[in-house]
């Protein structure tokens, strides 16, 4: 005797397994995004905060570590993230210090997707005025 259609439960494997499919589909990708912005961040921090290290040894400029940040970012990255990229002097807990900031898109959506934007700065306390 065949079983009553509303019992038959053939095909509900393939449903189910596409709908768990998309779910750990979005969850891969939003891992891998995430990766791809922190080390991006990560990046930057590094490049900026060797930039700033740079500009604060005898005889540079805070444009000299703004070049040399520009310059790694570029062999890091790509040169869209160095585009804009400053140096200056500053002060840090009272000592004279070189700051190099970095201007960066942000990617929010992969890395040809939209972007947000990212700010980050690198400190060195400066040899010259110590």
């Amino acid at each position: 005797m065949p079983r009553p259609a509303y019992r038959d439960d053939r095909g509900a494997a393939v449903v189910e397994f596409v709908l768990v499919s998309i779910l750990l589909v979005a969850c891969f990708l939003g891992v891998v995004q995430l990766g791809l912005v922190l080390h991006v961040r990560n990046t930057l921090v590094a490049c900026a905060a060797e930039g700033a290290r740079y500009a604060a040894n005898a005889d540079r400029s805070p444009a000299d570590g703004a070049a040399h940040a520009q310059q790694l970012i570029r062999a890091s990255l790509t040169d869209s993230f160095a585009a804009d990229v400053r140096g200056s002097l500053t002060t840090v807990g009272g000592a004279p210090a070189v700051q190099v900031e970095v201007h960066a898109p942000l990617p929010v959506v992969g890395v040809f997707g939209p972007t947000g934007s990212l700010v980050v700065r690198g400190h060195a306390l400066d040899e010259d005025a110590l």
